[in-house]
């Protein structure tokens, strides 16, 4: 009698357990809806605030970049993606968004074309055309390139200038982070950007040696990468700071010197066929023509 009292006792317990089980995931999924419809009734809500390019456009674009992607070769994407980080689009651009801008360039481009053809006549018709399609076609590239060099030419110029603000802060009691703190308030520029996005990472918990690589690789600046490996170096082997920045200052300061020198000396070459092609012809004019003038007029009589 008492075995099957227990029998009975487990079998209603067991129920109980199933039954509160079931409740309780109820209640749990029934939460789960609640959260997912305020969710997207506070997402419709925001998506209704958002202006017209946001609601309608970006989603085209997204949709336009999709479809280009599976026409890109392999390999394209990482490459894409790594030169709008180093260019300083990233936060706005990725692969994804490039490749529908340069559909959208290109389509521009063949609607261009058409009517060029309508307004230019003969011969000059299949090179303007060709011209502008190939604009269309290149031209995000080339803008591309053209932003990459000029990021990387401006953080070449800050580098030693804030090198050498490091390296008085240093020298003058200031711990690294703080004397980077430091010139990042007072110096302007996209290196300071990029040294003030650094600082962040470590203070969110990334170690410096990581947020140092992510800094090499948001730039890809030779000199930036030879004072990020010295100071990586300087913290594993216990090297003074102060007397690393003062070593890495120097050497900084005769590259760059180096590099205005190696433009000097190639002015020279550069100046050749501007020179050939456009003031020597405009020399020759003024200082023959009226010599030559004269012969005619001489012949004539």
């Amino acid at each position: 009698m008492n075995f099957e009292l227990e029998i009975v006792a487990a079998i209603v317990a067991v129920a109980f357990g199933v039954f509160a089980f079931w409740v309780g995931l109820g209640v749990v999924r029934s939460n789960e809806r609640s959260r997912d419809r305020l969710a997207s009734l506070q997402s419709r809500q925001e998506m209704l605030q958002e202006d017209f390019s946001s609601r309608a456009v970006a989603p085209l674009v997204t949709g336009i970049g999709r479809f280009a992607m599976r026409f890109t070769p392999g390999g394209w994407a990482d490459r894409t993606n790594k030169r709008l980080i180093v260019s300083g689009f990233a936060p706005r651009f990725d692969a994804n968004s490039w490749a529908a801008l340069r559909v959208l360039t290109l389509g521009a481009s063949i609607v261009m074309a058409f009517f060029v053809q309508g307004a230019v006549t003969g011969t000059a018709r299949i090179g303007v055309t060709a011209l502008t399609l190939l604009l269309g076609f290149l031209g995000p590239d080339a803008v591309l390139n053209r932003r990459i060099e000029e990021r990387r030419a401006a953080v070449e110029r800050d580098l030693p200038d804030i090198i050498d603000l490091l390296v008085i802060s240093v020298e003058a009691g200031l711990g690294f982070e703080a004397a980077l703190a430091r010139v990042v308030e007072n110096v302007p520029g996209e290196l300071s950007t990029e040294f003030s996005r650094m600082l962040q990472e470590t203070r969110v918990g990334v170690s410096r040696h990581e947020a140092m690589k992510s800094l090499a690789e948001r730039t890809d600046v030779d000199d930036l990468n030879s004072f990020i490996l010295s100071m990586n170096q300087a913290e594993a082997f216990g090297v003074s700071i102060s007397r690393m920045l003062r070593v890495q200052a120097d050497e900084i300061r005769v590259r760059r010197r180096q590099r205005a020198q190696e433009k000097a000396f190639a002015a020279p070459v550069k100046m050749v066929f501007p020179l050939v092609l456009c003031i020597f012809p405009g020399i020759f004019v003024v200082l023959i023509g009226p010599a030559a003038i004269q012969i005619v007029e001489n012949l004539d009589l």
